[in-house]
C-alpha cells in the first residue's frame, strides 16, 4: 500500500512536469510568432498606422471642419468662440459702427462738480417799486412771456396820490407862467416911462422885485411839478402814460408790472390779494431758458492749470447718458473762501443740449501744462468692453459680413472721451466704435449656450 501510493505521487509529480513545459512552449512560440510577424512586416505594420493618421487627419480637415463650420455660423465653434455675428437689423438698431484706429493727441483733463445755472444777463427777478394790494395775476409759472407783457395789477393807494400830486403841480406851474409874462411886460413898460422920465427909478425897481418874485414862484412850481413827474416814472410809468395822464387828468391807482425781458415765467412768489412793496426781492422770475451757463468748482490746486479756451466734456453726474462739448470761457480770479474753489464757466458748444437749470453734471476739463502731449493710438470710450474682466474691443472679421471677433487689448485712464491703447491694436485696423455693447452681450449668451 505504500508502494503504491509513492508511485501514484511520482505520477502526479510527472503530469504537472508536463503541463508546465506544455504551457512554456505555447508562451514561447506566442510571443516569437508575434515578433517574426512584426520583423518580417514592418513595412505593413507602418503603412497601417500612417493610414490611420491620414484618415485621422482627414477627418480633421473635412469631418471635423464642416462640424466647425457649422459651429462658425453660431458662433459655437471651437476656433470661433469669441466671435458674434449680427443681423443686418441689430447693426442698425444698436447703432454699430466700424471706423478705423488712429493716432490722436490726448491732452491730460481733470474733473470738476459743475453746475448749470441761467445766464445772469438773461435772468430778472421782477418787484414791485410800489405798495399796494394784488388785484389781477396774468402770469403763471411755465407761460412765456414778451417784453413789455403785464405780469401782475396791483392796486395802489400810493400810485393814485402821486398822480394827483403831479396833476396838482402841473396845474400850478401852467398857472405861474402868465403871471410872468405880466410881470415881465409890466417891467419893460416901466423901464420905457422912466427913460421918458414919467416914472420914478423907484417904481421901476419894484417893478423888477415883482418880476422876480413871479419868476421865483414859477420856479418852485415847475421843480415841484417835475419832482411829481420824477415820482411817477419811478413808480414805473413811463413819457407815454404820463403823457395820457396829462391829457385825460384820471386818476388810476392801478398799476401794471410788466416783464422786462422775453423769457419764461419760472418762479412766481405773489398771490391774488396779497400786500407788496418794494421790500420783497421778486414778486416774479423770468429767465431765457435758452440761456444758460455751466459753471464748474474747480480745486484751488487744479486752477493754475486751466486756461480760457480749455476743452472741456460735459457729463451728467446722476449718470443719465449725455455728453456735451464745451470751452471754458472765464476763469474767476478768485478763490472761495469757504470752499477753497476756483469758479470757471464753461460754454456749451450744443445750443439744443438737454442741460437745465439746476442740474449737476461732471465736468472733464483739459490741463494746459504747457508740454505739447504725443500722439498714441486710441479709440472711443464706447468702444473698449470689459469681457471676463479684460478690457476688449471687437473688430470686423474679414471675409464674414456682420461678424465680429473679439481681441484683449491693455488700455490706459480715459482722456476727453477717448481711451489710449497700449498694446493689441495697431493703427490703420477697423474696430467697432460704437454700439460695441451688444457685442458683449451677444457674446456672454453664445458662451452660455456653449458651456450648456
Amino acid at each position: 500500500m505504500g508502494t503504491n501510493w509513492l508511485i501514484g505521487k511520482g505520477a502526479q509529480r510527472g503530469m504537472l512536469t508536463t503541463l508546465a513545459a506544455l504551457m512554456l512552449g505555447v508562451t514561447l512560440v506566442a510571443c516569437g510568432g508575434g515578433s517574426g510577424d512584426r520583423a518580417e512586416g514592418s513595412g505593413h505594420g507602418g503603412e497601417d498606422e500612417h493610414a490611420h493618421e491620414d484618415e485621422h487627419d482627414h477627418g480633421d480637415e473635412h469631418g471635423h471642419g464642416e462640424e466647425h463650420g457649422h459651429g462658425d455660423e453660431h458662433g459655437h465653434g471651437d476656433g470661433h468662440s469669441d466671435e458674434v455675428k449680427l443681423s443686418e437689423e441689430s447693426i442698425r438698431a444698436y447703432g454699430v459702427s466700424v471706423e478705423k484706429v488712429a493716432r490722436r493727441v490726448l491732452t491730460p483733463t481733470f474733473v470738476a462738480p459743475a453746475r448749470v445755472i441761467f445766464d445772469p444777463d438773461a435772468i430778472a427777478h421782477v418787484g414791485s417799486p410800489i405798495s399796494g394790494r394784488v388785484t389781477e395775476i396774468k402770469a403763471s409759472v411755465g407761460d412765456s412771456v414778451q417784453k413789455g407783457d403785464v405780469l401782475l395789477v396791483i392796486q395802489s393807494p400810493e400810485l393814485g396820490a402821486a398822480q394827483a400830486e403831479f396833476l396838482r403841480q402841473r396845474v400850478a406851474a401852467s398857472s405861474s407862467a402868465p403871471s410872468v409874462e405880466l410881470a415881465r411886460k409890466a417891467l419893460e413898460r416901466a423901464r420905457s416911462l422912466h427913460a421918458a422920465e414919467a416914472m420914478a427909478l423907484s417904481e421901476v425897481q419894484k417893478r423888477e422885485i415883482e418880476l422876480n418874485t413871479v419868476l421865483a414862484s414859477h420856479a418852485a412850481a415847475s421843480s415841484e411839478a417835475s419832482a411829481a413827474e420824477s415820482k411817477l416814472k419811478m413808480l414805473g410809468m413811463d413819457r407815454a402814460a404820463l403823457a395820457a395822464l396829462a391829457k385825460s387828468q384820471a386818476i388810476d391807482p392801478l398799476y401794471r408790472v410788466r416783464a422786462p425781458l422775453s423769457g419764461q415765467v419760472v418762479e412766481r412768489e405773489a398771490t391774488l390779494g396779497e400786500l407788496v412793496d418794494p421790500e420783497r426781492e421778486a414778486l416774479l422770475v423770468l429767465a431765457d431758458p435758452t440761456s444758460i451757463l455751466v459753471v464748474a468748482d474747480v480745486p484751488e490746486t487744479q486752477a493754475r492749470s486751466v486756461a480760457e479756451g480749455s476743452a472741456a466734456i460735459l457729463t451728467a453726474a446722476s449718470g443719465e447718458s449725455m455728453r456735451h462739448e464745451g470751452t471754458t470761457a472765464f476763469v474767476s480770479p478768485s478763490v472761495d473762501p469757504a470752499t477753497r474753489t476756483v469758479s470757471v464757466r464753461i460754454e456749451v458748444k450744443d445750443t439744443s443740449a438737454r442741460l437745465r437749470p439746476g442740474m449737476f453734471l461732471r465736468a472733464e476739463i483739459s490741463s494746459s501744462t504747457g508740454e505739447a502731449p504725443l500722439a498714441v493710438i486710441a479709440v472711443p470710450e464706447d468702444a473698449v468692453q470689459t469681457v471676463e474682466g479684460s478690457p476688449s474691443v471687437f473688430l470686423p472679421v474679414k471675409g464674414e459680413k456682420n461678424t465680429f471677433s473679439k481681441r484683449v487689448v491693455r488700455i490706459g485712464p480715459a482722456v476727453g472721451g477717448m481711451v489710449p491703447v497700449l498694446s493689441g491694436l495697431k493703427e490703420g485696423e477697423s474696430i467697432v466704435a460704437s454700439g460695441s455693447f451688444i457685442l458683449k452681450a451677444e457674446l456672454g449668451k453664445e458662451g452660455a449656450a456653449h458651456e450648456h
